[in-house]
């Protein structure tokens, strides 16, 4: 885990980190963007750090995770995208792959996860291998629509889930997508979270970060939460 003083100087380093990292690409690759308060910081310093290299033009994004809302709505994480992100650097529409919230939420999963595996290569258990997933963590430790304690439907990319927080019905990657990317970084910034951070860390705790955590080799952690007592 990196730490950083405040969530700006988190979201500076991680945007500028993955902006050298996709400088010079010279093919397509894969992002999955995830909601929440650090995003809009994220999204931001993206912005500003992209503006002079073409390397993000390459990207089709996708999503970690949609609220089951229509795009323009406030709760919509493809919305606060497009507005803080996409608009910015006039990303061509034809590489960002929202998810329908305004879909009944099976038949949001179903074309979310064909439009994935369409674009992506997959792995020998047939789920598409992105090459970035950028997660944020709740004060429960929950990342993407993963929370704790919620039955998960079988499914091999997205499945519908209900949230214990409004709005309840959502779109989320399964863990397994998630742990068969190629990198991981978990955004996580905020109080009341130390807890969930903890539990998450310390190798036999059993949030839905924990869970991700252990089903990979390596994940990148940025936090402005410090653990010393």
């Amino acid at each position: 885990m990196t730490y950083f003083e405040t969530a700006q100087a988190l979201a500076q380093a991680a945007a500028e980190e993955w902006c050298q990292q996709i400088e010079r690409a010279e093919q397509s690759f894969t992002v999955a963007l995830s909601g929440g308060r650090i995003a809009k910081d994220f999204f931001g310093a993206i912005v500003v750090k992209s503006q002079r290299r073409k390397g993000i033009c390459n990207a089709h994004f996708f999503w970690a995770d949609e609220r089951c809302v229509p795009p323009d709505d406030a709760d919509s994480n493809y919305r606060m995208a497009r507005e803080l992100l996409f608009d910015p650097l006039q990303i061509n529409p034809s590489r960002v792959h929202r998810i329908r919230g305004e879909d009944s939420p099976p038949q949001a999963a179903a074309a979310a996860s064909q439009e994935l595996l369409l674009v992506t290569k997959a792995n020998p258990d047939e789920r598409p291998v992105l090459d970035w997933v950028f997660l944020g963590m709740g004060e429960d430790g929950h990342v993407a629509s993963l929370f704790p304690g919620t039955s998960m439907p079988g499914g091999q990319v997205y499945v519908p889930v209900t949230a214990p927080k409004p709005p309840p019905n959502r779109i989320t990657l399964i863990y397994e997508v998630i742990a068969a990317a190629r990198q991981v970084w978990v955004l996580v910034s905020g109080k009341g979270k130390e807890e969930a951070l903890h539990k998450a860390l310390s190798g036999d705790g059993q949030t839905p970060l924990a869970t991700v955590l252990r089903s990979r080799t390596a994940t990148r952690i940025f936090s402005d939460i410090s653990l010393e007592k």
